[in-house]
């Protein structure tokens, strides 16, 4: 039968697929409509195979928060260039996977890739059928979940480092400012853990040995070496804690004093930070 333009534009609204890939799909279906989607996707999914071994280093993170502010999502979707990060078919898988890692609140990104789509095909599947599309590698390499009193995130500008961000003792106050805030701390200044006791205590001997060498190699005596290590060591706490950092934007106080001011007893409960590719 003959394949017309309008045949040719209907399957490459509905896959998304090239003009020309459309056309050949249809040619080669004898113009069944649904065997040249078949054809497209195994397309994709051959295109996915070559691409295995390929480094998908690009892409940009994506983030969906609940109505209400008690949940949200992030996430980081691969692919090989920047180029590609930026076009609407990749923002759009992007965006259409965090929303249904929310509503099913999945939490890691093998849960993610099994989620099913609006038209009951799983992600992955579309994750393939986008390779084909785009001719690029293209991953979901983190997922996380988060609940709470209250939940921000933020995505910081270029999509390469995003936040969530979830408060305690909220009395159910609106933290559209102080959550945004906080994020940005938490995505400029990168800290281990919201307080002392969330970093690991190799860490903290790590750092300790470390504060202990320096003294010795400074020839401080062997009685002050000691108070020389803790003191670094707590330094190193306001560095690297979120409660104990400077606050980027009034660096006279502490994130922990930031938040006093908003509310008494208002604190982070916890984060998750995503850096593209790290």
């Amino acid at each position: 039968m003959a394949i017309t333009a309008q045949d040719v534009n209907k399957l490459r609204n509905v896959t998304g697929a090239g003009m020309m890939d459309c056309k050949k799909a249809l040619d080669e279906s004898g113009g069944d409509f649904d065997g040249a989607i078949e054809i497209l996707r195994k397309k994709g999914q051959k295109v996915s195979a070559s691409r295995a071994d390929r480094d998908a280093k690009e892409g940009a993170v994506f983030a969906q928060v609940a109505s209400g502010n008690m949940a949200a999502v992030i996430l980081e979707l691969n692919c090989e260039t920047d180029f590609v990060a930026r076009n609407d078919d990749f923002q759009n898988l992007g965006n259409a996977i965090a929303a249904k890692a929310l509503a099913a609140k999945a939490s890691t990104p093998e849960a993610g890739r099994e989620l099913k789509m609006d038209d009951g095909r799983s992600v992955q599947e579309h994750l393939t059928d986008a390779m084909g599309r785009i001719g690029e590698k293209i991953d979901l390499s983190k997922l996380t979940y988060m609940e709470g009193e209250y939940v921000a995130a933020y995505i910081h500008p270029g999509a390469k480092v995003g936040v969530l961000v979830g408060f305690k003792n909220t009395d159910g106050m609106d933290l559209a400012t102080a959550g945004k805030d906080v994020a940005m701390q938490i995505a400029s200044m990168s800290p281990l853990s919201v307080d002392k006791d969330g970093v690991d205590a190799s860490i903290v001997e790590k750092e300790t040995e470390i504060a202990r060498d320096q003294a010795r190699a400074e020839g401080k005596p062997e009685a002050v070496v000691e108070k020389i290590a803790l003191g670094k060591v707590e330094k190193f706490y306001k560095e690297r804690t979120l409660l104990h950092q400077e606050f980027v934007k009034d660096p006279s106080i502490t994130i922990a004093e930031y938040l006093k001011r908003i509310k008494a007893g208002l604190t982070v409960a916890d984060f998750k930070r995503i850096h593209l590719g790290a």
